[in-house]
């Protein structure tokens, strides 16, 4: 087996979570990804860098 190759990562993202969601948070979801053109993934990061840092205020 060849090892894995791709683009290297200062911050490679080993862990996986599943949530469950309502169809309006899916549907706010997308359109932030529309409107801003991020993925899924990057929206939803960054609104957990958010709440992160109200909380260490």
């Amino acid at each position: 087996m060849s090892p894995r190759t791709g683009r290297p990562t200062s911050e490679p993202k080993k862990h996986e979570t599943r949530i469950r969601m309502s169809d309006r948070d899916i549907e706010k979801l997308e359109f932030c990804c529309k409107e801003t053109g991020m993925t899924k993934a990057d929206v939803i990061r960054k609104g957990i860098e958010m709440v992160y840092k109200e909380l260490k205020k």
